[in-house]
């Protein structure tokens, strides 16, 4: 038996597997075809591409004169499956998946769990598939006389069909759920390093060593779950590839431990020359995330938040921005404001990590580079920006001149372009999903009022870059304070809601609404207004701010 089960979708290519089936006369005469194709009642009641296929499938049948060759039943139970995949081994048959592209392909983990061997596209998850089970044959879903010699030479040659049947039920325990618990915990082992666990301990922070993955992977083991399926279907304990492992990781954490001292005293010297260490032990840290009409309203409101402060050394401050480093540098000197009074600056949309520094060379910031490092996952780089720059030049072919690439503050991990009509630019859900669609992962900010685009990797925003300040240095989110405009980049949500707390301007950034104006729903559906964690201030007064504060129990009376 020759055994396909997929629903009737053009995309599943069943009808080259009956003309493939139809003209191999030695096929024929070895095997019969059977297509599991759902459950249906009447062809006129089924969808317009589903009635197509099954009456092209069909009208083979009658071309090639399978009569009595073909079974296509109209109904199947899903207790039923389990003995369809038996049957079709115990007829020493094969069973086909001839999609053109094929995501994962679960029927063909199902059919080798039977001992069934498999022909299966080359176009998708079936390759990873094959590679692991080696248990049948790949072939171009397009060519169907690859197709039919896949098949013959399957039906018609017993040894290979038993040594595929054989690798198959060999293989298929690494399908497993606990094999895929294990392996999924040792690749998160394994991706550890690029999660920026810096030693706490030694401030008196909770060890991070508890509940690792080493500890998860641990408990599969112990619970038995690393084994193995033979031939037979016997179980068997694993051969200890585990322990050795796990050894190897403890061995790491000793090493890594033996340099904890230093390591930590190298961090401090070298990123914000130990201003950090003062940020794990604010009692509080305002962050002034606010997303003004003008640039210009950013120091008056800066220096609000910091006259309500007071001169508090418990209480420290964070610029969280769409503006790049040099840019809040020439707006801070403007409005005498010291940068030495932030701890920390999140620049360019959270593309960018800065501190403060005091350094006898003249550099007034130092760049986070681990967190450079931590964001470079997955990130298109020139392929992304040849990407954007192509659909910058489809908009400009409409509309004109509209989206111009900003090369100047552009940098490795942030594309910059610049936006002369937000009205002829489309929504920003439209050019996620035209990300998406090119298989690139970045987050992409429409910020000053439309008028700039940017262009970070997928790990970095500015909600994000608080995350990372929070694992590296201790930070405690439930002191954190953000203080936002009404309304703001289209990046604004991420800032709300939480366990931190979150102070609301009313009547700043209310142009940026028309950001927002493509939802499906009213902007203050999703933000958390009833929240304790979140209050309104009535105006941009030191007064007003301070009474936000103190409703929220940050200040005291």
């Amino acid at each position: 038996m020759i055994l396909a089960l997929a629903r009737p979708d053009p995309k599943k290519n069943i009808t080259t597997l009956v003309k493939a089936f139809g003209e191999c006369r030695p096929l024929r005469e070895l095997a019969n075809l059977t297509l599991i194709m759902g459950n249906r009642d009447n062809i006129d009641e089924m969808s317009g591409t589903s009635a197509t296929v099954l009456l092209s499938i069909l009208k083979l049948i009658d071309k090639y004169d399978l009569y009595g060759q073909v079974a296509y039943p109209k109904h199947h139970k899903q207790y039923e499956v389990p003995d369809i995949y038996g049957l079709a081994t115990k007829t020493k048959g094969v069973f086909i998946n001839p999609a053109f592209i094929e995501p994962f392909g679960l029927t063909l983990i199902e059919a080798a769990a039977y001992g069934l061997p498999i022909v299966a596209t080359k176009n998708g998850g079936p390759v990873d598939i094959h590679k692991v089970l080696d248990n049948g044959v790949l072939v171009d879903p397009h060519d169907q006389q690859s197709i039919a010699d896949a098949l013959l030479n399957l039906v018609s040659d017993k040894q290979l069909w038993a040594r595929c049947r054989q690798n198959g039920l060999k293989n298929i325990h690494q399908f497993s759920w606990p094999e895929h618990c294990k392996t999924y915990l040792s690749r998160i082992a394994m991706c550890k390093p690029r999660q920026p666990q810096w030693q706490r301990s030694d401030l008196g922070f909770e060890n991070s060593e508890h509940n690792s993955p080493g500890d998860s992977l641990r408990d599969i083991q112990d619970l038995s779950l690393n084994l193995k399926l033979s031939l037979d279907g016997e179980k068997s304990e694993g051969t200890g590839t585990l322990d050795s492992y796990l050894d190897s990781i403890d061995t790491k954490r000793n090493l890594e431990n033996a340099k904890k001292a230093t390591l930590m005293e190298k961090q401090d010297q070298i990123v914000g020359g130990g201003r950090n260490l003062e940020m794990r032990m604010r009692k509080y840290i305002f962050v002034i995330a606010v997303d003004c009409d003008s640039i210009s309203d950013i120091p008056k409101i800066v220096k609000t938040v910091m006259d309500v402060a007071g001169n508090e050394s418990s209480v420290g401050f964070i610029l969280s921005t769409s503006l790049s480093i040099s840019e809040v540098h020439s707006l801070l000197i403007s409005g005498g404001i010291s940068p030495l009074d932030f701890d920390a600056f999140i620049c360019n949309s959270g593309g960018e990590l800065y501190y403060p520094s005091t350094s006898s060379e003249g550099r007034p910031f130092i760049v986070d580079s681990d967190y450079q490092s931590h964001i470079e996952y997955r990130w298109g780089g020139e392929g992304l920006r040849k990407t954007l720059v192509r659909w910058a030049t489809s908009v400009n072919d409409k509309n004109g001149e509209i989206v111009l690439e900003d090369e100047s503050r552009s940098t490795v991990h942030f594309y910059a372009f610049n936006v002369k009509d937000p009205e002829l630019v489309p929504p920003i859900k439209e050019l996620r999903k035209l990300i998406r669609i090119q298989a690139l992962r970045c987050n992409v900010i429409y910020c000053h009022n439309g008028t700039r685009l940017n262009v970070i990797p997928v790990l970095a925003s500015r909600a994000q870059a608080l995350r990372y300040l929070y694992v590296r240095w201790g930070m405690e989110l439930s002191n954190v304070i953000i203080f936002v405009g009404e309304c703001g980049d289209t990046d604004y949500e991420a800032l709300l809601g939480g366990v931190r707390k979150t102070v609301i301007v009313k009547g700043i950034g209310n142009s940026a609404l028309k950001l927002h104006s493509n939802r499906s729903y009213p902007l203050q559906h999703v933000l958390p207004t009833d929240s304790p964690n979140i209050l309104q201030a009535e105006g941009c007064s030191t007064d007003e701010i301070r009474s936000s504060l103190r409703k929220l129990g940050v200040i005291k009376e």
